[in-house]
């Protein structure tokens, strides 16, 4: 008999009609004697993780038949949660007095007991608490007599620590600390813990930065077996090297990149051919030097990409190579991964060849000085020879971009915020980043060649990593069609939506006042793209094939997917046997390569609020006009101004009213005034306190709006 936990759910969904004991369970399913320690095993495990119930008297059941389900709980600043279950469309409410001392991030398992009058979700009450997912967090100390409180820096975990007078490590009043979880709460007690580090005063910028990196546990520095294999790179290119390699040392090759990037690994050409065009994408050759199985690779895996904030960057590879040794530096020979694509006239591909190369990059153009010598044009004759190349990317990109919009490709019009510090690492501004034509030339070139190289591992039929965007849920889709009826609009169709509609759909609102409120909810509405070792496609792009091959240096699933195409230059298919081995390598990467993707935008948006949130500090009592940008049931959030920071109107602040929240319509709405405030509407709002630690602004609406 094979046991396997799929396996033994589908007996026991069979064959039993309540919580049985071991015994009963080993007689009823005929389970062999030579089998009963791996099948105690399995229950043991599926119990542990809240796929069966183990109930007094020692019996198993099964949880939907006892209405209990399992999941990740998500805390909330009040002190209740919501419970995210795997397969199911909604999240389970679970009040605060049903906690029963959950924290949040915590396995736990819940009953659901029904629903509440006026409220869409069910609501349930821990049951169980299956996993402890945190052990230690940062945050402030506060002193209580000869003992203390850390209030942690994440909202989310709503309970205060205690800390002993024995475990405060010399922790001053409003100092930022790390503190050892040793009891989690419980009903009836609080967590205790003892501190581990003191980080310093929450008022220094430097101090709350480091307290975000230990929440996430982001290592900055790298394991010294790792930099000992980096000294041994040279860089140097060997004869025998260059003989494998194809020459582009004297072609006209460039990058365009920000104006602070120090790492350059994408470089680009065109050609004008009898046929069309030749775009040359050529990527630095980083599994070069990073094989597969190093220490180099391994803490490459662990990272799995490089996280960018504000005046500064935790790298996925060490300096050495991700600043120097791999960077397409200008003047400098490079090793590079190239693919050459051939279109005719219309912009139609026509085949591509991948191989590996040398070039040197004559220029380090940044994308606004490009946007400036195509505007401008060149009147010193610097860059009398690049001039015309860029002229005809210029032109070449436009004709990718409407084929691809075209192909029912979504551009989203969500400006990003860039915080600008002073020397003295204040934040002197924030605005929204720079889009201009060099950017559009980068993004059309890198999605050709992403699509390209997707294509022919697909036709290879290599297994790799894939950048994988899934349909939406027509559930959210009926509820984005109801938000924006409110503005005439309508989807053509929910069931089986294609892109196109969603792009035509965008392009009528351009321009218009409702056009960030329906960008907004639009994104929020789609799927989150991850990686995968399938390839259904990516949904948003519009495309049947699609992979991440342009940034080796600071993406994993790049770097990977090199080393694989690498392996198989020369050789037509992938066999049977090199199938074997590679699927199970791309699944474990791609799920690596997602979940520190998802801890790196979560790192860069905390560090981002933290720069707003210090920029707004001498800003309290000041009023902006703002635009509602999203509405809850506890409040409403508002981008003030041009500054592109958000702050929160608590639903406490609104006294003028009882206000009642509609989800579909997103929208608050006064009982008695029928005042509303929802997505997209204008306000004037006034700071009114901002909070450090916690990364938030405190918003108050002006009466009378």
């Amino acid at each position: 008999m094979q046991l396997s936990e799929e396996g033994i759910l589908k007996l026991l969904r069979k064959k039993t009609q309540r919580p049985m004991k071991f015994s009963e369970l080993v007689k009823l399913l005929a389970i062999p004697d030579d089998q009963r320690r791996e099948f105690r095993g399995y229950m043991k495990r599926m119990a542990a993780d809240g796929s069966l119930v183990k109930i007094r008297g020692g019996r198993y059941g099964l949880p939907d038949e006892m209405n209990l389900v399992s999941g990740t709980l998500q805390g909330h600043p009040d002190g209740y949660g919501f419970l995210d279950v795997e397969g199911r469309d909604e999240d389970i409410f679970i009040p605060a007095k049903m906690m029963g001392g959950a924290m949040h991030l915590d396995h736990i398992m819940a009953r659901i007991e029904g629903k509440r009058k006026g409220f869409a979700r069910p609501e349930g009450r821990v049951i169980r608490i299956l996993e402890r997912k945190t052990h230690s967090l940062t945050g402030v100390f506060e002193p209580l007599g000869r003992n203390g409180w850390v209030t942690p820096s994440e909202p989310k975990f709503s309970q205060d620590v205690f800390v002993a007078e024995k475990d405060k490590m010399g922790a001053k009043p409003r100092q930022v600390v790390c503190v050892k979880i040793t009891e989690f709460p419980g009903k009836n007690h609080p967590a205790v813990g003892k501190v581990t580090e003191v980080l310093g005063y929450s008022d220094d910028p430097d101090v709350e930065l480091r307290s975000i990196f230990h929440k996430h546990n982001v290592r900055q520095a790298f394991p010294e077996k790792t930099m000992r294999e980096v000294k041994k790179i040279t860089g140097k290119i060997s004869p025998q090297e260059r003989q494998q390699r194809r020459d582009l040392t004297g072609e006209m090759i460039f990058t365009i990149d920000g104006a602070s990037a120090k790492d350059f690994d994408d470089a680009v050409s065109l050609e004008k051919t009898s046929d069309g065009y030749r775009l040359g994408v050529h990527i630095a050759d980083v599994s070069h030097y990073v094989a597969e199985g190093s220490e180099i690779f391994k803490e490459a895996y662990e990272r799995a990409t490089s996280i960018y904030f504000p005046d500064g960057v935790i790298p996925m590879l060490p300096f050495d190579l991700s600043n120097e040794i791999c960077s397409l530096k200008p003047g400098a020979e490079r090793l590079t991964l190239s693919v050459h694509i051939d279109y005719d006239a219309k912009g139609e591909p026509q085949g591509h060849e991948v191989f590996t190369s040398i070039i040197k990059s004559r220029h380090r153009f940044t994308y606004r000085q490009v946007a400036n010598l195509l505007a401008d044009g060149d009147a010193r004759g610097k860059f009398k020879e690049a001039l015309p190349v860029l002229r005809l990317m210029q032109d070449f990109s436009q004709t990718l971009r409407k084929l691809r919009v075209k192909g029912g490709s979504v551009n989203f019009n969500i400006p990003e915020p860039v915080v600008h510090l002073d020397s003295d690492g204040h934040v002197e501004g924030i605005a929204a980043a720079e889009h201009n034509i060099a950017h559009e030339i980068i993004e059309e070139f890198m999605l050709a060649a992403n699509r390209e190289i997707a294509k022919h591992l697909d036709r290879k039929g290599i297994p790799s990593i894939h950048r994988v965007h899934e349909p939406p849920d027509e559930a959210k889709l009926i509820l984005f069609n109801e938000f924006i009826a409110g503005f005439g609009l309508r989807l053509p169709s929910i069931h089986n939506v294609k892109p196109l509609s969603l792009q035509k759909l965008l392009a009528k609102v351009e321009g218009r006042p409702e056009e960030r409120a329906v960008n907004t909810l639009l994104l929020r509405s789609l799927k989150k793209a991850i990686y995968s070792e399938n390839d259904p496609g990516h949904f948003c792009l519009g495309f049947a094939h699609y992979t991440h091959f342009t940034s080796p240096i600071r993406r994993f699933p790049d770097l990977v997917t090199h080393g694989v195409l690498k392996n198989f230059l020369k050789k037509k298919k992938c066999s049977l046997k090199e199938k074997k081995r590679l699927r199970p390598l791309a699944k474990e990467y791609a799920e690596q390569s997602t979940h520190m993707e998802i801890k790196s935008m979560t790192v860069e948006r905390e560090i981002v609020d933290l720069r707003k949130a210090q920029f707004m500090l001498d800003k309290v009592g000041k009023t902006f006009p703002g635009t509602i940008t999203g509405v809850t049931g506890f409040g409403f959030f508002v981008e003030l101004g041009d500054t592109l920071v958000e702050g929160l109107a608590h639903i406490s602040n609104l006294r003028d009213d009882y206000y009642i929240f509609y989800e579909t319509e997103h929208m608050l709405k006064g009982q008695r005034l029928g005042r509303t405030f929802k997505i997209g509407d204008a306000v004037m709002a006034r700071v009114s306190a901002v909070d450090i630690a916690k990364r938030r602004i405190d918003l108050s609406i002006a009466p009378g709006q």
